[in-house]
């Protein structure tokens, strides 16, 4: 079991090295102007929520479930999903908790694996929308992760919550240690999320055009 919300191994040897690739997750968001103090990093939110640690052995086993059914993810296949635990923090956070807030920056994203969360975005003209409710094994967050842009929404806890958290600083030891799970995650994000993005994007253009 893992204790506290750290992360019993990040992977890699570069860890201690200051000239980082600024290609890589973790150091793109300076690369980008971003002053750092700025950067909401899942530490320092986990603390703000009063997150819990989740055994690792139970949140992989949840993973394993619920991506095992799902038509993108499954293609990490048993043995990949299974690899991922060593780069994941597990966490259980109580309701009425925000996880994600819009126009934060923050580096990292969250796989829910029990419970619900909302996702809610305020528009330039005022109006509160409700993108969706996210439910186990979706995704929130990985679009800040890979691009270290802005945060598009808010994601707060409707009920008791236990979800999955990959960083920055994991998914570049991820890219160093693992390259092959660390490549088919990185596409199946993309592609969950290009489709996602569509979505939004004509539930927004129907709001907009009644």
């Amino acid at each position: 079991m893992k204790e506290g919300i750290a992360r019993t191994q990040r992977g890699g040897d570069d860890a201690g090295n200051d000239s980082r690739d600024p290609l890589l997750f973790s150091s793109a968001f300076g690369e980008s102007g971003l002053d750092p103090s700025m950067l909401v990093t899942w530490h320092a939110r986990a603390a703000a929520i009063g997150a819990s640690a989740l055994p690792a052995e139970h949140g992989t086993a949840l993973l394993r479930s619920l991506w095992s059914r799902d038509k993108y993810m499954a293609r990490l296949g048993i043995a990949g999903i299974g690899r991922l635990e060593r780069f994941l923090d597990f966490a259980v956070v109580a309701s009425g908790r925000n996880i994600i807030e819009q126009g934060e920056h923050g580096d990292f994203m969250i796989v829910l694996l029990s419970g619900s969360i909302a996702v809610d975005r305020h528009q330039p003209w005022g109006e509160q929308m409700r993108m969706a409710e996210a439910r186990p094994g979706d995704i929130l967050g990985e679009m800040s992760l890979l691009d270290s842009g802005m945060r598009f929404a808010s994601c707060s806890t409707l009920s008791h919550c236990e979800f999955g958290v990959l960083d920055a600083e994991a998914l570049d030891g991820m890219m160093a240690t693992d390259p092959e799970l660390a490549a088919g995650l990185i596409a199946l994000l993309a592609r969950r999320l290009s489709l996602r993005l569509r979505t939004v994007g004509a539930r927004v253009s129907d709001r907009q055009n009644p």
